[in-house]
């Protein structure tokens, strides 16, 4: 399985021969070559850094076919959407096995992590690619049968999460592996401050993937 980081929150699991591809979360800042022959699109929730319509019209213009797979609520506005071409995007729930793009995909957790007085109260799924565990902008700790992860992509910067979530998650799930994510709001002594942390408080081997380019899973 490989791995491909694109901007913010975006990631592209790909199979090592090629035949299954997906994409989780290209939002307002991914590249478009993100979309280039993949087979399947998965959105956590409906925030601009994670989902962006104009970029989504233009992919299923170019391939009709492509999956889309987000919880109803998105499922319904992205349905309705004047540009968007193809058959109607899958609505999926909170526990629901799934197949997408070839990989088999579990749906968790269900809301978006709280900034302050409750805000933002907004539909949020985790999605647990083959034990890689993409949890949107959530802090959902998979725990129920077949819901193990071998890897965590780890929301590393937010208005709805501080460092210590971030080490408490890791040390929570447990991950064979785990990569950064979300983190275009992080400038780059951040990004070596997170890095460092994650790296001494945890005894999970950690990596950041640069931009476009990819880490194999065993």
């Amino acid at each position: 399985m490989r791995l491909t980081k694109y901007a913010h929150a975006c990631v592209r699991i790909d199979s090592t021969d090629g035949d299954r591809s997906l994409l989780i979360d290209p939002g307002c800042w991914t590249e478009p070559e993100a979309f280039e022959g993949v087979r399947a699109v998965l959105y956590t929730h409906g925030h601009a850094d994670h989902v962006d319509e104009g970029l989504l019209a233009a992919a299923r213009a170019a391939d009709p076919r492509l999956e889309v797979y987000t919880h109803p609520e998105l499922a319904a506005e992205l349905a309705a959407h004047p540009d968007l071409t193809g058959t109607a995007p899958v609505a999926v729930r909170t526990g629901e096995a799934f197949t997408a793009g070839g990989f088999a995909v579990r749906a968790v957790g269900g809301r978006h992590a709280e900034t302050v007085d409750g805000y933002p109260d907004c539909a949020n799924l985790g999605y647990l690619v083959e034990g890689v565990y993409h949890p949107g902008d959530s802090l959902h700790v998979p725990t129920g049968p077949g819901e193990e992860v071998r890897a965590l992509l780890l929301p590393a910067g937010g208005p709805w999460q501080s460092l210590r979530q971030a080490i408490e998650m890791v040390r929570a799930v447990r991950p064979e592996r785990a990569f950064p994510i979300h983190d275009a709001h992080l400038s780059e002594i951040g990004t070596e401050n997170f890095d460092g942390w994650i790296e001494r408080a945890t005894d999970t081997r950690y990596a950041r993937i640069p931009l476009r380019e990819s880490a194999l899973l065993d």
